[in-house]
């Protein structure tokens, strides 16, 4: 298994051409799992409020109770 360094290791090793479509193919993996956690983040929500856990409120102090619960 290769380490966190063999990778770095790795890159350094390949043509500049090679090295931006790493970044390419990264910056696109890391909107993919962004948009997979909000996914996930959504559909918890959208069960919590067919389980009537989801809270709504307009009051400032209401909704930091909320953030500290």
């Amino acid at each position: 298994m290769m380490t966190f360094n063999d990778v770095v290791e790795g890159i350094k090793g390949l043509s500049t051409d090679e090295k931006e479509e790493i970044q390419s193919l990264l910056q696109q993996y890391i909107r993919e799992e962004r948009r997979d956690k909000i996914y996930e983040n959504f559909q918890a929500a959208r069960q919590e409020e067919k389980t009537a856990e989801l809270k709504f409120s307009k009051q400032i102090d209401e909704l930091r109770k909320m953030i500290e619960e």
